[in-house]
């Protein structure tokens, strides 16, 4: 999450010929043009489900990357530098076709529908093209899907732009020497369409995307597909009215917005339900929700879909735009109570990301017994942006992918609400994060849970975050691939946080090629971080029952901020029950004053020391982060370095079960 301010991020665009020297980097290694026809590979975050089992979303569909699947393409990665297209791809790897060439995928057990992650250039000028890819099934031509690159696309600093010829902003601090190669800083390259495929096809069926002959793309890249049986569409449930009895168009081609507010408002006065048959429904506005059940037919036959339009003035959220989404009342109007949503999806049309938009999927102030579950939410700025205070929500079942920024953020004195079971990808920002920000009334975000989710990419910042605030956990949750200014878990004193107080537990947790390189620090990562930038971070912090695989660079850090080095330290940190497999450099990398325990903490194929200790750099006695090392940890913990500020870094070979 940045917050100094939230960046801004807008939809770009860049040449086919620029692109093509994108791709002509050192990380991309092609392959055989004809391989032997692989074996279908299911995985989840680009590794063997037994690796990451117990951990993450249970979801209704299957995982295969672009590089285990035939392909006539050549494979580009794996690399985890930030800006190029192979690390922000699943498992930093994929496939990229030209005219003529396809990738087949092998069904694994039956399904009728797909999903897939790709990217393909901008154009010139910015704004994005359109680009047909043929889909076969078992050699019989099913449909054209058209892929677009008009959410995709980011360029230079903030606050962005979509002009591939974006100078670095002036005044601004940045580590690339002048003057800097254009297109400068490109990034968010990947979006993902979902597709039926009109009929159930078996285990061994094959499906192959195929690159036209003929096609305004220079190239393709595909990432992944992800395969599924959907279910028939939901039936109108007893007690229940349909918009369509109020107006509602299930084409798309009327406003529904007012059609399903007269039906919410019927529908509270008899205290029933509403219900959104099959179809797609135009909404280019919030759709106002308190004390209501508002459920489609699911999220695959359900579509709430509209446009981001200009406000004639600003709205008194200082909103210049409107966009689809269901808003609960702000919490200064007293918030809204026992609110049910589920069953249906919200695609949106934000292209870039203006801070003061409220332009979010789920917004406001949504408490007291509500539930929000089984949506789809799609190029929204932000998935799910709760404002406080607020308290009682569950999140669940849902999948958020292709944002601007965050996929869920509890934002100022949210308490008592749990995101479990959802899956999230590629946003903008933030996956999951927990805001507690100071404010004049005291109020703190606690008793919050992030479990059981699957977050994977992350383009800017983390995989889940929490900023401040009090007995708050995450726990069981799958984190994979971030990319730059953030790593997979992390907490941190900063963004006007309020301090950490009782105990944060991070607990039973798999972190994925975590800890990348940080462009502005030039350093590496921990695959969890703890920053103190703004206070000490003085409460318990429990780091236990976890795994975390092949990390970039560390899988512990410790970090304060230079200017306040002697300022803020990090203290009263558990780690225990742990394993690491695999480090590109240490186990433990500490640059703050403080202190963490560990216990029971194994780790294999590390890079170098297991413990960097480097403190705060007055180098004038012993270390000034204690690493106290308790029983049964195994590895090489006796083999610690005193301080080295940028060990090489040794990449570690793939995870493998632990024996």
């Amino acid at each position: 999450m940045h917050r100094i301010p939230l960046p801004r991020h807008r939809r770009n665009a860049l040449a086919g010929a620029l692109i093509g020297a994108l791709l002509a980097t050192p990380a991309l290694t092609a392959t055989a043009t004809n391989p032997p026809r692989p074996a279908p590979k299911v995985t989840r975050a680009g590794l063997d489900p037994a690796l990451v089992e117990g951990r993450g979303a249970t979801v209704a569909f299957v995982e295969q990357e672009a590089e285990n699947a035939f392909t006539t393409g050549e494979k580009i990665g794996p690399s985890r530098e930030a800006y190029t297209l192979p690390a922000e791809a699943s498992g930093r790897t994929a496939v990229r076709l030209t005219p003529g060439q396809y990738v087949e995928f092998t069904l694994t057990r039956p399904a009728n529908a797909l999903t897939l992650r790709y990217s393909i250039p901008d154009t010139p000028t910015g704004g994005g093209m359109r680009a047909p890819l043929d889909v076969t099934v078992n050699g019989k031509r099913k449909q054209t899907m058209t892929l677009t690159s008009e959410y995709a696309w980011l360029y230079g600093m903030y606050p962005f732009s979509n002009d591939p010829n974006v100078d670095p902003i002036p005044g601004w601090w940045k580590p690339e020497p002048d003057p800097v190669a254009k297109p400068f800083r490109p990034n968010h390259f990947y979006d993902e369409q979902r597709s039926m495929l009109g009929k159930t096809y078996q285990a061994g069926d094959r499906v192959r995307f195929a690159v036209p002959r003929t096609t305004p793309a220079a190239w393709y890249v595909l990432d992944l597909a992800d395969f599924e049986l959907v279910g028939a569409p939901v039936k109108q449930p007893p007690k229940s009215l349909s918009v369509r009895l109020f107006g509602a168009d299930p084409t798309g081609r009327y406003d529904a917005a007012p059609a399903m507010e007269r039906t919410i408002a019927v529908a509270k006065r008899l205290g029933w339900s509403v219900f959104i048959p099959p179809g797609t429904y135009q909404v280019n506005r919030h759709i106002i929700v308190d004390r209501i059940t508002i459920r489609g037919a699911g999220n695959w036959w359900t579509t709430i879909k509209g446009s981001v339009l200009p406000l004639p003035e600003p709205a008194p959220d200082k909103s210049v735009h409107s966009a689809p989404g269901f808003y609960g009342k702000y919490a200064a109007d007293g918030g809204s109570t026992k609110v049910h949503l589920a069953d249906f999806a919200i695609e949106s049309d934000v292209r870039e990301r203006i801070d003061t938009d409220q332009v979010n999927g789920i917004g406001g102030a949504i408490g007291g017994g509500s539930i929000i579950e089984n949506l789809y939410i799609h190029h929204t700025k932000v998935g799910i942006w709760l404002d406080g205070p607020m308290d009682g929500l569950l999140i669940r079942n849902s999948i958020i992918v292709d944002q601007v920024a965050d996929a869920i953020n509890l934002h100022l004195g949210v308490s008592n609400v749990r995101a479990t079971n959802n899956f999230i990808r590629n946003t903008g920002d933030d996956g999951l994060a927990m805001w507690s920000e100071s404010n004049a009334e005291g109020l703190v975000n606690h008793d919050n849970v992030y479990d059981h989710n699957t977050v994977q990419t992350p383009v800017l910042a983390n995989n889940i975050a929490i900023y401040g605030g009090r007995d708050n956990a995450v726990t069981d949750n799958l984190v994979a691939d971030p990319i730059r200014e953030g790593s997979t878990l992390h907490a941190g004193s900063r963004f006007n946080a309020t301090p950490f107080e009782g105990t944060l537990a991070f607990a039973r947790n798999t972190t994925v090629r975590g800890g990348p390189r940080d462009l502005n620090w030039n350093l590496g990562l921990g695959a969890i971080w703890l920053y103190a930038l703004q206070a000490d971070m003085a409460g318990q912090i429990e780091i236990t029952d976890s795994a975390f695989l092949d990390s970039t660079y560390n899988a512990f850090m410790f970090v304060v901020d230079w200017p306040v080095k002697d300022d803020y330290g990090i203290t009263n940190v558990a780690v225990r029950n742990v394993r690491v497999d695999g480090t590109g450099t240490n186990v433990v990398n500490a640059r703050v004053g403080g202190w963490a325990t560990f216990e029971n903490v194994d780790a294999r194929h590390v890079g170098a020391p297991f413990v960097n200790n480097c403190g705060t750099f007055h180098f004038n006695g012993p270390p000034e982060f204690d690493v106290r090392l308790l029983d049964g940890n195994d590895g090489g913990w006796t083999n610690a370095t005193w301080c080295e500020d940028r060990p090489p870094v040794v990449p570690p070979p793939p995870p493998s079960p632990w024996n």
